[in-house]
This record gives C-alpha cells, sequence and structure tokens, in this order.
C-alpha cells in the first residue's frame, strides 16, 4: 500500500478510536494501523478472567474482533462485521500481553474476509476470520 493510503488508515483509527469506548475501557492498545491492516495490544487483568482464573473467551473474541475493525475500515469504507468465527489454541491469564493482528485476505467491494491471529510472545493463542460487509456509499471519516 502506499503512504497516501497508511495516512488515510491513520487518520481513520484516530476518528474511531475517539469514540471506541469499550477498547479504551477494557485497556486495549492500538499499536499500529495501515491500508488492510491493524495491530492491537492488551495486558489481561484479573478483572478479565474467568472463574477458572484464565482469560474469558469473550475478551478474547472482543480483542480479535476489534483489530479486525481497525482494519477493516481502515480505507474509509463504513464496514460492520457479518460474522466471525474464533479458534481458542491456548489458554490467558492475568498478567499476559497479548498482541492481536489483523490483515486483510479479500476486500471486494461490498465484501471482505480478515485474518486476526492473537500472539502471546511467538506463541498463537488464538485464529480469528472475520468477515466484513462495507455499507453502501458512507465513509468513516469526510476526507481532508
Amino acid at each position: 500500500m502506499t503512504a497516501e493510503q497508511d495516512q488515510l488508515a491513520a487518520r481513520v483509527a484516530e476518528a474511531m478510536w475517539a469514540k471506541d469506548r469499550a477498547s479504551q475501557q477494557l485497556g486495549l492498545r492500538l499499536l499500529r494501523v495501515a491500508a488492510g491492516e491493524a495491530d492491537i495490544g492488551w495486558r489481561v487483568g484479573p478483572e478479565h478472567c474467568n472463574g477458572f482464573g484464565i482469560l474469558h473467551g469473550g475478551l478474547l473474541a472482543t480483542l480479535a474482533d476489534t483489530a479486525f475493525a481497525f482494519a477493516c475500515n481502515s480505507q474509509n469504507a463504513l464496514t460492520v462485521a457479518s460474522g466471525f468465527d474464533i479458534d481458542i489454541l491456548a489458554s490467558s491469564q492475568a498478567g499476559d500481553e497479548l498482541l492481536a493482528l489483523a490483515r486483510s485476505r479479500h476486500q471486494g467491494r461490498r465484501s471482505g474476509l480478515y485474518d486476526v491471529t492473537v500472539l502471546r510472545g511467538t506463541e498463537t493463542i488464538a485464529h480469528f476470520r472475520g468477515r466484513a460487509t462495507r455499507l453502501k456509499d458512507r465513509k468513516v471519516i469526510e476526507e481532508i
């Protein structure tokens, strides 16, 4: 992608992040965004763990879904999830530092497919595949 596309992705991400109260409240961190890509970091806290002392699966999905959202909206076409699947390969616990790496696999005029790999260090702990639908003629931000 070009530097101009990556700059647009950064402006879109800034606008999205400013309104994303859920991600902010959970302590997620937007680390990097580029056209069709996003990286989100997160330190798991004890408040994110279930009764077994491991990260709640729904919150793991939230981390991956957030990276997916920033990646699929990065080209400034308002895009929503039409579905996703997540495979949890290993558990996580309080204190773990996680990294969700979202990458576009296909983006057509209206539908897209994105993969998110969730890492704890170098270990893949989850794989998420998101399906996206672009809303016709709608933008995330007005371009300057």
